[in-house]
């Protein structure tokens, strides 16, 4: 068990001294031993080995002595992570102010002029002691408000990624059963986006980050449809001209509820690209889609790729007016309308990835997750 004078010792703060000059050695521990725990070394060689398996809080580093000098030793400090943080006071008895602008320039906390003095010596070792103290208790600090502030974003992504997704399988189920349809033409949006990102070509570029915007966003492609009358849209036969230019009206009403949102925010870049898929996903290639009549580069690309999506998903789903196309059906259309409907390098980006698109259209929802 350990006696009071060891446990008394053992909670003083530790300070390395290292010189070659005996007298100074035992100045310091003379001036420091009633606070502190001294550790004298006579060279940096040895001093640096002592630090390899030992704690110490502070360390009084000589500029000139044989073997390696104080600013080498700084620098050797320096380099190491473990012990780069350790607070150093440079002792130097030249008046030469370059030597002590070296110092501080190498990571010294303070210097001290010899022959040191007992009063300044100790202030000094105490005032470098706090503020290493302080300014790690301001870094826990500042550490724990980061974590805070990640943990309080993490909620607010997770909440936003719930609510886009309700609001997606809201609109969504206005003509369709299950919501499936959003997660299926999501999946097939993400095999497209993943392309463009791993194979640049010039006007396809797509960064990682706005990829996933295009992902995320395509869900809400067909938003506006909350606006449309349950007797249009849920009407089970063919439409009459007239329903059909009211079914027509729904990427301007979803553009206007994105707009709206839009406008009470700062710049969102997901809401911007939902805007973009929202209004576009209708548009034509050769443009005669609605509601625009936007044509070729004109229509933005996250338009253009979530237009190959749902078509394939809608080509390949049960509608009240039709029976499902099987997946190579649908892709002989795609492919036939390639150039007139949709923009023919995406139908060829398509065309790579053939099997995944059968694999989402044959898939339950389980699987089409997996895609997602």
């Amino acid at each position: 068990m350990a006696t009071s004078e060891e446990q008394a010792l053992s909670s003083k703060p530790v300070v390395l001294t290292v010189d070659d000059d005996p007298i100074v050695l035992e100045s310091v521990l003379v001036a420091l031993k009633d606070d502190y725990l001294v550790r004298p070394f006579p060279s940096g060689e040895i001093a640096l080995r002592f630090l390899e398996n030992n704690h110490v809080d502070i360390i009084l580093l000589d500029h000139h002595m044989p073997e390696i000098t104080g600013l080498e030793m700084l620098e050797k400090l320096q380099a190491d992570p473990e012990l780069k943080e350790i607070p150093v006071i440079f002792l130097t008895g030249s008046v030469n102010s370059e030597d002590e602008v070296k110092a501080l320039e190498n990571g010294a906390a303070d210097y001290l002029l010899k022959p040191l003095r007992p009063h300044a010596l100790i202030t000094r070792v105490r005032l470098q002691l706090e503020l290493f103290r302080h300014r790690h208790q301001l870094e826990e600090m500042v550490e724990e408000q980061t974590a805070q502030i990640r943990r309080v974003n993490k909620k607010l992504e997770q909440r936003d990624r719930i609510t886009l997704d309700l609001l997606a399988q809201a609109s969504d189920m206005r003509d369709h059963d299950t919501g499936a349809h959003i997660d299926r033409t999501t999946a097939y949006t993400r095999v497209l986006v993943m392309d463009l990102v791993n194979n640049p070509k010039p006007g396809y570029e797509i960064t990682l980050e706005y990829g996933q915007d295009i992902i995320d966003a395509v869900k809400l492609h067909d938003l506006g449809k909350l606006a449309m009358p349950d007797s249009v849209l849920l009407k089970p036969g063919k439409l009459t001209a007239e329903e059909f230019s009211i079914i027509q009206t729904h990427p301007i009403h979803g553009s206007d509820m994105l707009q709206r949102a839009i406008e009470k925010m700062e710049e969102d870049t997901l809401l911007l690209t939902a805007l973009d898929i929202t209004y576009g996903h209708h548009e034509k290639w050769n443009g005669s889609g609605y509601p625009r009549g936007l044509a070729g580069a004109a229509i933005p690309l996250s338009a253009r790729i979530a237009a190959i999506a749902d078509v394939f998903d809608a080509l390949t789903s049960d509608r009240p007016y039709k029976k499902a196309f099987t997946a190579d059906e649908a892709l002989a259309i795609i492919y036939k309308d390639s150039g007139t409907h949709f923009d023919p390098y995406l139908v060829e980006v398509l065309q790579r990835h053939e099997k995944a698109y059968r694999a989402i259209a044959l898939s339950n929802n389980d699987t089409v997750r997996e895609y997602l």
